[in-house]
């Protein structure tokens, strides 16, 4: 991977700069990487929850945008443990007005929670199935082959996979029981995020997971949807602050169509492949990704308004793939 060029390394300096002389830091506090994780740097809008989730059958996309779980934090002979709890199921899904569909999911969204630990940690979770279907849990990453989740997982059963979180980067996870692209296309996928140990510079941090709908099991997708619901984003726009930096985690999940680009209007942004690097590696506007592959995004608005994201496949983004950013002012 080539280094960014030197303006790009001085624009990240810049910024960190100013999130020192905001916050009045010191030294020894940033070299202990306590300036990442300061939420104050970071202005959220306020998120109107939406009236889906009302129902208790249904999750609210705009929650699944920002909604990192961390698990619950032990120690464990000297070593932190992050455990999580993951229970698949099948739950109906209102796509649109006019149809539903059946999802096989990961408590009870689509996709699944967005698992997030630190490089090092010692990660467990407690997978129960609780679907009529066997299934189970493959995390891409370093891992041993007994806990690569390809061994089935029966109606009523729990699997605990336990591995140390390696390589920081995003990665996905999905159900590997076969036929595999009917188990993912269903919904059995989410994202798994492991952080450097120093953490990144404080940005408004926010999970997008492309994936499509096969409504009639024909190898084919009619629907396309950002985290979990068609054109969700696009009737909900994402509010965003100008000026702000923003932190996509981007992964493409969508079976049977080979290739998916990401495309923001209006601005670039910079590319960290598979968020295995600290520096970015190019600067664009549209990235192409097959199935599984995954980037970090960063990017910021200029100016106040509302600007369309989508694959720039037309009819990907017709059906169901196509969101906004609603920039305030800062």
């Amino acid at each position: 991977m080539q280094p960014a060029s030197q303006p790009t390394v001085w624009t990240r300096r810049q910024m960190l700069m100013w999130g020192i002389t905001g916050l009045g830091t010191t030294a020894a506090a940033i070299a202990a990487g306590s300036l990442f994780r300061r939420p104050s740097l970071v202005k959220i809008p306020p998120v109107v929850e939406s009236s889906s989730a009302a129902d208790s059958s249904m999750f609210d996309p705009m929650m699944v945008l920002r909604d990192f779980d961390y698990g619950t934090l032990k120690q464990e002979n000297g070593r932190t443990v992050r455990e999580f709890e993951v229970v698949a199921n099948s739950t109906p899904l209102q796509l649109n007005s006019a149809i539903s569909f059946v999802s096989w999911n990961l408590n009870g969204r689509v996709p699944g929670p967005t698992l997030r630990a630190t490089e090092g940690d010692r990660v467990r979770v407690i997978f129960h199935n609780e679907d009529g279907h066997s299934h189970s849990m493959h995390f891409h990453g370093m891992h041993p082959a007994e806990m690569d989740g390809v061994q089935p997982i029966r109606h009523g059963k729990t699997m605990v996979y336990e591995f140390d979180a390696a390589p920081y980067g995003v990665h996905p996870y999905h159900c590997h029981i076969a036929p595999v692209t009917r188990h993912i296309s269903k919904g059995l996928y989410g994202m798994f995020i492991i952080d450097p140990p120093g953490g990144r510079p404080p940005a408004d941090e926010m999970v997008m997971v492309m994936g499509g709908y096969d409504l009639n099991n024909a190898q084919q997708n009619e629907l396309y949807a950002f985290n979990g619901l068609p054109n969700y984003y696009r009737d909900h726009p994402i509010a965003i602050y100008q000026n702000q930096l923003v932190r996509l985690y981007l992964l493409n999940m969508i079976e049977f169509d080979p290739a998916i680009t990401f495309h923001i209007h209006a601005n670039m942004f910079q590319v960290y492949r598979t968020g295995r690097s600290l520096i970015p590696s190019e600067e664009t506007d549209v990235i192409t990704m097959g199935t599984a592959e995954r980037h970090i995004l960063e990017f910021s608005y200029r100016y106040p308004g509302q600007y369309m994201f989508h694959p720039h496949q037309d009819a990907i983004a017709e059906h169901g793939c196509m969101g906004l950013f609603d920039v305030l002012p800062s």
